[in-house]
């Protein structure tokens, strides 16, 4: 059986916690950032997790991790 590729898109995006959850940033952070208040872009700088709807999907696209 040969082995599955990664994708590299989600590989870039995406880690796995020990407990299988899901780990992600969050969008909004990379530019325009004199517009946004101090509370919103804070907020931002923590990490969320993916929806229970979408690990599946993000567990395909990394399929050894």
């Amino acid at each position: 059986m040969p082995k599955i590729k990664t994708h590299s898109g989600a590989k870039k995006r995406f880690k796995v916690t020990s407990t299988g959850k899901i780990k992600r940033g969050h969008v909004g952070r990379r530019h325009i950032l004199t517009k946004k208040n101090t509370k919103r872009l804070r907020h931002l700088r923590k990490e969320g997790f993916a929806d229970v709807t979408n690990v599946a999907q993000v567990k395909r696209l990394l399929p050894y991790q």
